[in-house]
């Protein structure tokens, strides 16, 4: 048993960690502090105003345990390290998966490439960035390997120079081919330079050696020449014009704001590289109920930080936050050099802080009405369905459906929907095993038996919260099911529920003669449905995707068979030989037009079974 009074008399006044665990003993919060005996005592004593979500989470704390550091920056670290590794349910964290693109100059290379990279390495090769879109990223390197010629290809240049033709990028005129010699090392290291200077900025030469390119084309009538010459202008005017100037010395410097209100929080970043904005990008924090700005802004720079490659010279801020002279040291270390944060109080770089403060508040209140579509589209058209047919409350619903053409291969789907939304991850395919013809109420009796006794079983081997956790689509029962059709799907439903004594509402999406959903079909009534309603609309969308998925399967297994079909009718051919010719000639089309040697030239496929194919597929001819 842990002994809070006793554990709260240990703890010295040195910098450090501290880790809460819940009573399950998971990590439900990592702090840093430079006192650890006054800091993790405070969160102990009543009455001191922490706010309701750290009251919350004192509650909950079973046990904590502490790590003693050298240093505050030391302390920082880790609690970074720690955050980043347990995700604690009460630190606010940074909602960002993303890595940032850069473009990357080979200029350690005889022949240098532009790429496309996710990281920054320490390399002989010169990087540009971080880029916040990908796309424009990879359309600046095509406009930059067009422009100036460079290669794209990965040879090891000189030394595999004239060992293979040049490929097609030489032919189209987009590469000069070093790996022919057709250019020297120092006519394409001028090229690289060039493309360096674009890269930095200096757009003016080239724009005008492509419009003087253009002119002269068009006036020796070479109009295709001169529309390439002029689209390629109208590239490089566009990446120009995205490059707005915000500072005349040229460092590199992230602007950085925030909007907050009680349960979300968006921090929005402007990017300056060598004085120009690149770009910007927001990011989501979550768990900020209960915290005042200056610490989600805190929160969001170390957590941010600690994952970007790229740290620039300057942090600009809304506003003060704790640590800072912490943070500038830390930053610095990452960096390899001096780097500041900074809170502008007036002119142009207030300004810049500001308007990201306002693109920050933008989008949180375009997200709260997004969200709130949303949710319209999803739990509140369950509410509505839910209300129509007078269930309580439906989180989870399930559709089915089945698919044969004339009795072949019928095959079952079973698609979930929870809160609204998919839930692929729960879907399932069923081969049906009983039925040989064309009967979709047998099918379905299958399906369904087949479905709820699996989730049965489950449910005898495990307690509930296990079986949430290992199986999942079979063992959460739905609140509610809906069958693709009336009266008699919805009977087959009841009757199969019944037989196993689970009872589960049981909706039938009935159609009208066109094939359009009109309405509900449940306890013996056919219930109608406002066609604008997002219920209406939310049904439509669950028969249409328990249909698409029910088909695409079919048509798989229908796809498979054919070509098994009619490679096994050959004598001598069995699996691996037909796996064997599919691999070799990739379509049964190809199989058709080889002869007999070709057919022997697959080594599973000896020469008498090569004359069998060859026959099979000519019977007519060697007949004749």
């Amino acid at each position: 048993m842990f002994d809070f009074n006793e554990e709260l008399k240990k703890l010295p006044a040195k910098p450090g960690v501290y880790i809460m665990h819940d009573e399950k003993d998971a990590i439900i919060y990592v702090g840093k502090a430079i006192n650890l005996h006054s800091r993790v005592r405070s969160y102990f004593r009543k009455n001191i105003g922490r706010g309701p979500q750290i009251d919350k989470m004192v509650t909950q704390i079973a046990r904590f345990e502490y790590i003693i550091t050298d240093s505050e920056l030391e302390a920082l670290v880790l609690e970074n390290n720690l955050i980043k590794e347990y995700s604690p349910r009460y630190n606010t964290m940074l909602k960002d998966d993303k890595t940032y693109p850069y473009i990357k100059v080979t200029v350690g290379e005889p022949f240098p490439r532009v790429l496309f990279s996710r990281e920054m390495k320490k390399d002989r090769s010169r990087y540009f960035g971080p880029y916040t879109s990908a796309t424009a990223v990879k359309d600046t390197i095509d406009l930059i390997n067009k422009l100036y010629l460079l290669r794209t290809c990965n040879r090891n240049l000189p030394k595999d120079c004239g060992k293979e033709r040049p490929c097609l990028n030489y032919h189209i005129k987009q590469c000069a081919a070093p790996c022919q010699n057709y250019v020297t090392q120092e006519q394409y290291r001028e090229q690289v330079d060039r493309a360096l200077d674009f890269l930095n900025g200096n757009y003016n030469p080239i724009l005008k050696e492509l419009e003087r390119k253009m002119q002269e084309a068009s006036e020796n009538m070479e109009f295709e020449e001169a529309v390439k010459y002029r689209d390629l202008y109208n590239s490089v005017k566009q990446v120009a014009q995205k490059q707005k100037i915000t500072d005349s010395y040229g460092e590199d410097k992230d602007i950085i704001a925030l909007a907050l209100d009680e349960n979300e929080a968006v921090v929005q970043v402007f990017f300056i590289r060598n004085g120009k904005l690149i770009g910007r990008e927001h990011f989501y924090m979550t768990h900020v109920s209960g915290n005042d700005r200056p610490q989600v802004l805190l929160d969001f720079v170390k957590q941010f930080y600690a994952g970007t490659p790229f740290i620039p010279k300057e942090l600009m801020l809304q506003e003060e936050i704790e640590d800072i002279e912490v943070l500038e040291k830390w930053l610095t270390a990452r960096k390899g050099s001096r780097v500041y944060i900074r809170v502008p109080k007036k002119g142009s770089k207030e300004k810049l802080v500001e308007l990201a403060g306002k693109n920050a508040a933008l989008v949180l209140s375009q997200d709260k009405e997004k969200i709130k579509r949303e949710e319209g589209r999803t739990i509140g058209a369950v509410k509505e369905i839910a209300a129509l047919i007078g269930v309580e409350e439906i989180v989870r619903m399930e559709a089915y459906d089945i698919s044969n053409i004339s009795g072949f291969a019928n095959v079952g789907s079973m698609i979930v929907y929870e809160k609204g939304k998919p839930k692929r991850s729960d879907y399932r395919k069923f081969r049906i095993k009983s039925v040989s013809g064309p009967d979709d109420y047998a099918c379905m009796k299958e399906v369904l038996t087949r479905r709820f006794v699996h989730g049965m079983e489950e449910q005898k081997e495990l307690d509930m919260k296990e079986m949430e956790k290992e199986f999942g689509s079979f063992t959460k029962f739905p609140d509610l099911i809906l069958m693709d059709g009336g009266r008699g799907q919805v009977n087959i439903a009841l009757e199969v529920l019944d037989e196993l004594h689970i009872d589960i509402p049981v909706c039938g999406m009935v159609k009208d003669d066109n094939h359009r959903t009109r309405g509900l079909y449940y306890s013996n009534k056919e219930i109608p449905i406002d066609r604008s309603s997002e219920g209406f609309k939310l049904i439509t969308r669950v028969q249409d995707e328990a249909h698409r998925f029910a088909i695409e399967y079919h048509r798989s297994l229908r796809s498979k068979s054919q070509v098994k079909s009619v490679l096994d009718d050959i004598p001598g051919v069995g699996p691996s030989r037909r796996k064997a010719l599919m691999r070799y000639f990739k379509s049964i089309e190809e199989i058709k037009a080889a002869d007999v040697q070709k057919l022997a030239e697959v080594p599973e496929i000896p020469m008498h079974i090569a004359e069998s194919i060859y026959e099979f597929f000519h019977q007519d001819e060697v007949g004749h």
